[in-house]
């Protein structure tokens, strides 16, 4: 057996391991010296026909649209239309203007400063998001709130950020996002699968979006993929996302001092669109996707030409550890593998301790038929917990890197996630 070939077995070993142990629903690729070198799909696409997932099925790919955006911006940086330090409010419409300071710069580097609206408290999340969309109320209502601090301060992962961005996109080029990405970068590089999602039309091969309820393989509630413009609504499939990582390495599109700035490290790693970091010696760009019933992530070591690719619609699987243990292998180190804690009995009468209202319509906790459930936002998702440890939970279905420590040591009242219990009824 050639060495190629073993590290293929080991592949397959890990990652099918992996796959089946957390009922993964998705594709995978791996790119080395410019060919596939390793690939699977696995699950349904559409699981109400019994559809299975292929290497061609398309993927939304949530917050990986982010480096698309960027590289919109970069283009028309490298055009001269905008400059990168100036006020972003310079490049968006006179009835789109946000707190004055913010740079084009601080948008794509998260630095913004502004309001962060997807927190436990505010509406917007399968709330504000079901509703129909309209750009100055959405900006009034949740982004020009009480900025979080001033301008390049600090750095805060915002959606509202990159929101802007296809905004000024849109301002500059007399496009619309969709049209520009399209004509500027999608068509050039011959990515016919990858579209913005706009909710409405019918994307052939585009594998719908599943989360488990009660412990059920159920569609993950509605949201109105406008919200996402610029910061998650794209779709895609492993085929396009090599021909990108194939731009990125050959860089292609952009001039050579452009790319430049575009890999820039900025605060916290983030440059535009991709985090840095030294993986395994070398420099690795990544950036990972997250969304009820989506999980992506894609990395690329352009020293070594190889690139990852992660699409998947149940997010039952951490695909951030998963891919970091695909990495291992090629780089000759041994994965982590997941682990399921074993469960401790626990008694009704115990469980029942938990129940109740932590946040009103967002956080609460129920017993049903002996099992424990964190239900949250107006009681559309009821997540299993299970004892791994006298007051400690965690989820059953969806791999996770934290447990929930249900009754803090030295606390009378039991809390989730920092609220404490506010009553025994559901408010």
């Amino acid at each position: 057996m050639t060495e190629e070939h073993e590290v293929q077995q080991r592949l397959a070993e890990f990652v099918g391991c992996e796959t089946e142990y957390w009922d993964f629903w998705g594709a995978i690729r791996i790119i080395k010296d410019g060919k596939t070198f390793w690939e699977t799909s696995r699950g349904y696409s559409c699981a109400d026909f019994c559809v299975k997932n292929t290497m061609a099925t398309r993927f939304t790919i949530a917050s990986v649209t982010k480096q698309f955006t960027a590289f919109a911006i970069m283009l028309l940086y490298d055009s001269g239309l905008l400059s990168l330090d100036a006020d972003a409010n310079t490049y968006l419409p006179e009835d789109i203007q946000i707190p004055a300071g913010i740079t084009v710069h601080d948008l794509l580097a998260h630095t913004s400063g502004l309001y962060n609206f997807y927190n436990f408290e505010d509406d917007f999340y399968i709330g504000e998001d079901r509703l129909p969309y309209d750009r100055k109320a959405f900006l009034s209502n949740w982004i020009l709130k009480q900025p979080m601090n001033t301008p390049g301060e600090a750095f805060n992962y915002n959606n509202s950020n990159y929101n802007l961005l296809a905004w000024i996109i849109e301002h500059v080029s007399k496009q619309s996002y969709a049209e520009f990405l399209r004509g500027n970068i999608f068509l050039p590089l011959g990515m016919v699968n990858t579209v913005f999602d706009d909710g409405l039309a019918v994307l052939e091969n585009k594998a719908n979006n599943y989360m488990h309820d009660y412990g059920e393989t159920v569609h993950v509630p509605y949201v109105n993929n406008l919200f996402l413009m610029g910061a998650g609504a794209l779709v895609s499939n492993c085929d396009d996302l090599q021909k990108w990582y194939e731009c990125l390495k050959q860089r292609k599109l952009l001039s050579a001092p452009t790319y430049k700035r575009f890999f820039t490290e900025n605060m916290n790693h983030y440059c535009y669109g991709l985090e840095r970091h030294d993986r395994n010696g070398v420099t690795m760009y990544a950036h990972g996707g997250d969304a009820n019933g989506i999980a992506a992530y894609t990395q690329y070591f352009f020293e070594d030409d190889l690139c990852i690719i992660i699409l998947s619609n149940n997010e039952s699987l951490n695909q951030y550890r998963l891919g970091e243990g695909i990495a291992g292998i090629l780089y000759g180190k041994e994965p982590k593998c997941a682990m399921k804690p074993e469960e401790v009995p626990v008694s009704d009468e115990d469980l029942r301790r938990f129940t109740g209202t932590y946040l009103p319509g967002k956080i609460h906790m129920e017993v049903k038929s002996g099992k424990l459930y964190l239900v949250r936002v107006n009681q559309n998702i009821h997540i299993e917990l299970y004892c791994i440890s006298p007051n400690t939970f965690i989820r059953r279905h969806e791999e996770q890197s934290y447990t929930h420590e249900l009754l803090p040591d030295g606390s009378e009242k039991p809390a989730v996630w920092g609220y404490e219990l506010i009553s025994k009824a559901f408010v």
